[in-house]
């Protein structure tokens, strides 16, 4: 069919209907800032936050590269795709009627809208047919299988629709087909029947299995999970193929019912199987979800960061090797983000390699709560993996111990993780041997710096650590760990800090600030103990302890602290310009240009103000050789 001219009444409402935040989150990983979202800019190699998106203008703008529009530009430009087929799609998903301005195109286009919705409806039918199948006679083993050794009331088991597919060839075709008069072809392309391999005709998917429907985000039935109810089912469990609804590569089980829990305790948790999630939200942990026999892979993971602000993911798999393979291969799919804080992502084993729905048999949900707390990053989990079963003792264990360590961090572009990590081994090798922690961790500085990447700055002149990645934060650090180390400059701290009428954006920073300004008095050494004692009582300042130790470059950025002082001030003062020179710009770029002169000159005088700041504030951001010549000798930069 040649592609029809949409109705402009068509074109408007699905522009109103379409959600920006929404489109954009499923390519891009986007956090909350104020009123807005900021994330990388899919449309050019970006590396800090610079693509800003707003649900109130519903507008996206790169302030680096200047890509910038409505929802259909932006999945116009992303896919190379023309504007029509962008406009159907999103009537589809947003269930818009459209209007063609070819009466003689309506009737083929409303066939092809409508097919998704016969789809809908012989899923549903089909689910009541299986749900009433389940308190029938031949539904007797599966009900008592799930009320006696899955422990599922009557309750849970309504809520999540589940049902009995009985053992006939074709009582589900007769049913649907024959009774329903539904379509064999649409039946079939809804992947509840299958076609003979020899001769006519087709037999039901599902035969006498225990049924779990699977439902998309906004609580349509999609497809279906198949359980074996006899030891020699094969598969043990089995689901719906990809239809035109369902793709299980793209689908989470449970995210339909997990999703305001997870916006409102800020995580979500990834389980293996279904029967995890049932259990978990029955007993009142519902930020569950789970894959559907695949992988977890990356844009699963972008689903549910669209609805936890902290972007943190615990993987909840398995701690049997089947387990702890899929946890590894999840961590594949997203290290990447990971490394660039994307995701807080958390690994969590439970004890005695109990999956969920065991654990929960025998204690209670509070129990699994804290287990969720205590879930280590999976860098520290990776790290344990690495030398689990491993004897440091002999020289070619500990070899590779070593070599796999130096492989997984030499990947941590912050410098400050990069060193709290590189300690932490450094212990972890010593085997309790104090004496040998500081030549361990040189050495693993030394690998970890050869197996880095040379970095690719254009700038002639030296710049302090804290400016590569994640700048805001490292600037932060700076600041705290000279006011920590050094007792003479906390004076100029709190000078510059209040001159500039500067805060920390971080709330462990902002934690640990607040606790600091109590002990501003304390020497240094005091004050480092006086930190480590309360760190366990506070997760806030457990996250900073990396600021308590130095090492050789942290030691001599200490003793350059005027000059940390000047550049961490000015990075922070240049965050803040830059946010106020986007909003500007952004204010001018939707201004109605015909109109409003003096609006649009205050606007352009307050662009150019900021960015004339901006520069001044660079400068004060680098490191002169005349700069260093004044301060005592440390050492060679870098």
């Amino acid at each position: 069919m040649s592609t029809p001219r949409l109705h402009p009444d068509t074109i408007a409402a699905v522009r109103d209907r379409a959600d920006i935040v929404d489109i954009v989150s499923e390519q891009v990983v986007l956090k909350k800032q104020g009123k807005d979202y900021v994330g990388l800019c899919p449309f050019h190699d970006d590396k800090s936050p610079s693509f800003s998106v707003s649900p109130t203008k519903q507008f996206y703008y790169c302030f680096s590269c200047g890509a910038g529009g409505n929802a259909y530009k932006f999945l116009m430009e992303l896919g190379q795709r023309s504007f029509t087929d962008v406009v159907l799609d999103l009537a589809k998903r947003y269930q818009v009627p459209v209007k063609t301005l070819e009466p003689e195109k309506r009737q083929e286009l409303q066939r092809q809208l409508t097919l998704r919705e016969q789809l809908y409806e012989i899923l549903a039918v089909t689910t009541s047919f299986y749900e009433h199948a389940l308190r029938r006679p031949d539904g007797a083993a599966a009900l008592t299988y799930l009320t006696d050794q899955r422990g599922l009331t009557n309750e849970t088991i309504q809520q999540f629709q589940l049902g009995y597919a009985p053992g006939g060839w074709q009582t589900l075709y007769a049913y649907l087909v024959e009774q329903k008069q539904f379509p064999v072809a649409l039946v079939e392309q809804a992947g509840l029947i299958v076609p003979r391999t020899s001769g006519s005709g087709y037999y039901d998917r599902f035969r006498d299995r225990l049924m779990i429907p699977i439902h998309d985000t906004r609580g349509r039935i999609i497809g279906f999970g198949g359980r074996g109810l006899t030891d020699d089912a094969k598969p043990k469990y089995l689901n719906s193929p990809d239809t035109e609804l369902f793709d299980k590569g793209q689908t989470l089980y449970g995210l339909d019912k997990a999703r305001p829990a997870i916006a409102k305790h800020d995580r979500a948790v990834i389980v293996e199987g279904y029967f995890d999630v049932i259990a978990l939200h029955a007993a009142g942990s519902p930020t569950a979800v789970a894959a559907l026999g695949t992988a977890v892979n990356a844009n699963q993971v972008r689903q549910l960061l669209r609805y936890t602000e902290s972007k943190q993911v615990i993987l909840n798999f398995d701690a049997d090797a089947a387990g702890v393979k899929a946890a590894q291969r999840a961590i594949g799919e997203v290290e990447a983000m990971a490394y660039r804080g994307e995701v807080q992502l958390r690994v969590l084993n439970i004890p005695e390699g109990k999956d969920p729905d065991e654990y929960l048999q025998h204690h209670p949900i509070e129990a699994y709560q804290a287990l969720l707390d205590q879930a280590p990053l999976w860098i520290d989990w990776q790290i344990q993996q690495i030398v689990l079963g491993r004897d440091l003792g002999q020289a070619d264990q500990f070899q590779q111990s070593s070599q796999a360590i130096v492989e997984l961090l030499s990947e941590i572009a912050n410098a400050d993780t990069r060193t709290h990590y590189v300690r932490q081994c450094a212990e972890l090798f010593s085997n309790g041997d104090g004496r040998l922690v500081p030549l361990l961790a040189e050495n693993l500085v030394v690998q970890v710096r050869r197996q880095r990447r040379s970095p690719q700055d254009g700038s002639d002149r030296p710049r302090l650590s804290f400016t590569q990645t994640s700048t805001l934060e490292q600037a932060e650090a700076a600041l705290l760990r000279v006011f920590i180390h050094s007792a003479e400059h906390r004076p100029d701290v709190l000078t510059m800090l209040d001159s500039r009428d500067l805060q920390f954006s971080f709330s462990h920073h902002r934690a640990l600030w607040q606790t600091l300004r109590s002990q501003a008095a304390a020497p240094p050494d005091e004050l480092v103990g006086w930190l480590r004692d309360r760190t366990a009582e506070s997760a806030a300042l457990a996250q900073t302890q990396h600021l308590f130790y130095l090492d050789e470059k942290t030691h001599r950025d200490v003793l350059r602290a005027p000059l940390v002082i000047r550049a961490a001030a000015a990075c922070i003062e240049q965050t803040l310009c830059e946010k106020r020179y986007r909003h500007f710009l952004q204010l001018w770029t939707e201004s109605d240009h015909t109109q409003a002169a003096d609006q649009l000159a205050y606007y352009q005088n307050q662009i150019y103000a900021e960015k004339r700041r901006i520069a001044e504030l660079e400068k004060e951001r680098q490191t002169t050789f005349e700069d260093l010549a004044r301060l005592p000798w440390v050492g060679v930069d870098g």
